[in-house]
């Protein structure tokens, strides 16, 4: 934090350039701070007439009582909205419900009217939308732009977004910009009543405990949520609510990087958020071959494949396949974790799961704590079994129903 003086108040008397350990203080008119500066504060004791000051005690104090409202950025990709939007929406409307007021989406795209109405419908009992051509493909500096025009005139207290590619570069910006903090991937959201502070709460010092942040003095409080964590909102036809729609003040001057082409990659998209089932491999699986393996199970099941940071690391499997905290989050109806050992770091993303299935040599494996089901094993012997079962489902049906 910059050390700045107030000219103004300044008497030129010298006194902040005898104490500055490191002689980054001149005196002219009044006393002017060198880049030579660490802000270490010595100046500041030693002012007789306090007109040297931290950048952020110049800065006029946010009058916290002018702002309401809860913020939602209503994410959306091609005409689609992100199920992250939707999980906001639903984790939004409790927030707002306990501080007694609205719910807002905010919503920036192109000829998207009807997701406008999906929200409302989905929780929101505004939606904000602001339709130009120029916000139809994302760039930072439009969206950037917009956001901070509507937070400084509609002054909500808190803002959510999702920690998607697009939130994680769009959300630093606009805290930056409008000079309020920011609480990155948050896996659990609450609020303090007494003083409508929102708790943010994220894992730190890598899993190992939970880190409460709020944010006391500026507003709104920004924080955007991990993909995942939060369940979806409910879909309800009969809902109504206000949609306003604008034309944001945006030129073709604001946005200084253009998007000429969308290339989509090759490799398949893994969905692991929206996956009903996951069938994940960790170290225990031995090598990459061990995939191949759970590959065939999860095209039997009609799951999607995920992994441990190990295997990751180890190159076994690509990065979009990983669950944890440096990976998804993840909330199945079914997860199947094979030669996992249950780390916190993996349990942070997938504990959330409806049922959870381990299979670990281990009996002592942490993963078995979390666990509604546990088999004790060799997966290279209890995965081939459960896939021949599939195989011969039809014969062990009749079995049963005989």
């Amino acid at each position: 934090m910059a050390i700045v003086v107030v000219g103004e108040k300044c008497i030129s008397c010298g006194a902040c350039q005898e104490v500055c350990p490191f002689e980054a203080i001149e005196m002219k008119d009044v006393a002017v701070i060198t880049d030579k500066c660490t802000a270490c504060g010595s100046c500041i004791d030693a002012c007789p007439v306090g007109a040297i000051v931290r950048e952020e005690e110049k800065k006029e104090k946010v009058n916290i009582e002018d702002y309401r409202g809860v913020w939602v950025f209503a994410e959306q990709r091609e005409g689609n909205l992100l199920n992250v939007a939707i999980e906001l929406i639903g984790e939004g409307r409790k927030i707002a419900d306990k501080l007694n007021t609205e719910l807002t989406a905010i919503l920036l795209g192109y000829d998207v009217d009807l997701l406008a109405d999906k929200l409302i419908k989905y929780g929101a009992d505004r939606v904000i939308y602001a339709d130009s051509e120029l916000l139809e493909t994302y760039t930072t500096d439009a969206y950037a732009k917009v956001l901070c025009d509507l937070i400084e005139k509609r002054k909500p207290e808190i803002l959510l977004m999702g920690a998607t590619n697009i939130g994680r570069d769009l959300a630093p910006r606009i805290s930056a910009r409008i000079h309020t903090g920011l609480t990155a991937d948050c896996t659990r959201l609450d609020v303090d009543l007494e003083n409508r502070r929102l708790l943010q709460t994220r894992p730190a010092f890598g899993g190992n405990l939970m880190a409460t942040i709020i944010c006391p003095n500026h507003r709104p409080q920004m924080a955007t949520v991990r993909p995942g964590v939060m369940e979806k909102a409910a879909y309800d036809e009969t809902r109504t609510g206000q949609v306003e729609k604008f034309v944001p003040d945006l030129t073709e001057e604001d946005v200084q990087a253009k998007v000429v082409e969308h290339v989509k990659g090759n490799k398949p998209q893994v969905k692991l958020e929206e996956a009903k089932i996951i069938v994940s491999g960790g170290r225990g699986l031995g090598s990459a071959e061990g995939f191949k393996m759970l590959e065939e199970l999860a095209e039997k099941l009609g799951a999607v494949v995920g992994a441990s940071r190990a295997t990751v690391d180890a190159g076994w499997i690509d990065h979009a396949h990983q669950v944890g905290q440096t990976g998804k989050t993840v909330r199945p109806d079914l997860y199947i974790a094979c030669g996992i050992s249950g780390a916190i770091q993996h349990l942070a993303g997938m504990k959330e799961s409806k049922c959870i299935v381990a299979i670990n040599k281990d009996k002592n494996a942490p993963i078995f704590e979390v666990a509604d089901y546990g088999i004790v094993g060799d997966v290279y012997e209890i995965i081939p079994e459960l896939i021949s079962a599939l195989d011969n489902i039809d014969e062990l049906m009749e079995m049963v129903n005989a």
